[in-house]
């Protein structure tokens, strides 16, 4: 694996090519609870004076009317990326009421029952009403307290003008389309192998308020009277008690193709699920699933790494894929970083991009029954257990020591920051490698150690300490207004996500059932393709 990505890297340098990889695009989307000033979940409606939550395209809700999503533009630069975070930041800082502030943790804050979390309104359009629904289905399945943690997603794409020549480096005779849609499953297919890096290194989430466990306290050590943790854990957000959805355990989603990809993802948006059948689609006259199968979209599908194309409005995600291919990855393994008023860290983002690359490059055989039972065996461990001394991952046939393989990827990246630095003033990308390779050296200078060992130090609960984060980011963007053209640019969006709102509200041609009839029958015709 690592070789053959070393070699690929020489030739793309030899052929003139290496400095296309300095232009790909990448983009955050980034989660964060509103909350009221004694920490408690926020109740209110997703702010009129941020935009339509359904139209505004940098600002809107995941799951709750509470859990607010910031989302960047692609960007050919990280500067870039974290500088449009930061101005969005502050507008809707500004914006906010003086009653609320953002939580700075991907663990929710205190919470009484699943109703303290308000589901996403998304308005009266057909397309409002299905998000909504949508919503309603995932707390009949799997309940709100796993939809109320928040995560940042990294997207990334090469730039287009990279596939032509790394085709020729390849000495590949496929069509640029199915190259290009090969080698990100490539990518995909080593990121679920090698992947478990992103939470060890950049996971701080070990420790949770023990009213998010609703009494599941056995495997967790008490904290203190109102926190549980796991010593050694990493992200418990990607655990078994957060984001790795012990549901969607049976699904067998192909990533050998795209096309198996597809076909495998429509079929479980197709096939109905007797444990949801019994829930039904109906309570009374209020509709509570989009339908009762495996899948009600491929939203649902909690994967750490997705392939992504722009839909077109009305267009089914899997249709996008198999009608125009992959245009870029969305790696979703990421939790929010406490330590930074935006939540995100532009240093952490250098490393995932050069990580990336490594991933697309490096050799990628199909993933068999054994190495797919050794894969999630490594993701959960790490989560749970990623500090602990002397821990081993499966690694094929093979058990190997934890940091020595985290070196072995670590010095496979050491090639592409170097690409990535070339003619720039500052050694970025090395300087991020560096210091995640600093810390491997000794792994309770992790932000997961940093959070229980600060914890401890102030002898604080994890709800005071995040609390006590959230004000200090508060303060931050509160303190540095927008200047205020970008001030009026944000306002402008918003009035004109507001105004879009009414018009697809006018404009339904159709009832809500219909609608929802519509927009199966793409997911059935995949399932069934050949």
């Amino acid at each position: 694996m690592y070789r053959l990505a070393e070699e690929r890297i020489s030739k793309l340098a030899r052929a003139g090519l290496a400095s296309r990889l300095r232009t790909g695009k990448r983009g955050i989307e980034k989660e964060s609870l509103r909350i009221r000033r004694d920490g408690s979940i926020a109740q209110t409606p997703h702010p009129v004076s941020w935009g339509s939550a359904l139209t505004h395209p940098y600002v809107t809700t995941d799951y709750s009317e509470a859990l607010t999503e910031f989302i960047t533009p692609a960007f050919d630069r990280t500067e870039d990326v974290m500088r449009f975070m930061h101005e969005v930041h502050q507008f809707t800082y500004e914006m906010l009421s003086d009653d609320e502030l953002l939580w700075a943790s991907s663990m929710p804050c205190a919470l009484k029952d699943d109703r303290t979390l308000p589901i996403a309104e998304y308005g009266s359009s057909n397309i409002g009403r299905m998000k909504h629904v949508y919503r309603v289905g995932l707390d009949y399945r799997y309940g709100r307290r796993m939809q109320a943690i928040a995560g940042v997603h990294f997207n990334y794409s090469l730039p287009l003008d990279f596939w032509p020549g790394y085709r020729d480096v390849i000495g590949s005779d496929l069509p640029l389309r199915k190259f290009i849609d090969d080698h990100y499953f490539g990518l995909i297919r080593n990121f679920r192998r090698i992947g478990w890096i992103v939470p060890l290194l950049f996971g701080n989430s070990p420790i949770v308020c023990s009213s998010f466990l609703g009494g599941r306290t056995t495997r967790f050590k008490q904290f203190d009277h109102c926190s549980h943790f796991l010593p050694y854990a990493t992200s418990l957000r990607m655990s078994d008690i957060g984001y790795k959805n012990k549901n969607q355990a049976a699904l067998d989603i192909a990533y050998d193709d795209l096309d198996n990809y597809v076909r495998s993802l429509s079929r479980a948006i197709a096939t109905p699920y007797p444990e949801y059948e019994v829930i039904g689609l109906y309570d009374g006259d209020k509709r509570i699933q989009l339908n009762t199968n495996i899948l009600q979209l491929e939203n649902e599908f909690y994967s750490y790494m997705r392939p992504k194309r722009t839909t077109r409005p009305g267009e089914r995600p899997s249709a996008a894929l198999r009608e125009r291919g992959v245009e870029y990855v969305e790696m979703r393994a990421l939790d929010v970083y406490s330590f930074g008023p935006t939540g995100v860290a532009e240093e952490h983002l250098r490393f995932l991009e050069a990580f990336l690359i490594f991933c697309l490059i490096a050799d990628s055989p199909q993933i068999s029954a054994a190495e797919q039972w050794g894969i999630e065996y490594n993701e959960l461990t790490v989560a749970m257990r990623g500090r602990e001394p002397g821990l081993v991952l499966i690694k094929g046939s093979e058990r190997v020591p934890l940091q020595a393989w985290a070196e072995d990827i670590c010095a496979g990246l050491e090639p592409i920051c170097t690409i990535l630095d070339d003619g720039s003033d500052t050694p970025h990308y090395m300087n991020a490698l560096h210091q995640q390779r600093a810390l491997l050296g000794d792994l309770e200078q992790l932000p997961s150690a940093r959070i229980l060992r600060d914890l401890r130090e102030q002898r604080m609960t994890f709800f005071d300490y995040t609390l006590k984060l959230a004000y200090e980011h508060e303060a931050h963007f509160r303190g540095n207004p927008l200047r205020s053209g970008l001030r009026d640019y944000f306002k402008g969006l918003a009035e004109e996500s507001l105004a879009e709102q009414r018009a697809l509200e006018s404009s339904d041609k159709v009832d809500f059932t219909t609608y929802l009839a519509q927009q199966a029958m793409p997911a059935i015709a995949e399932a069934g393709a050949d």
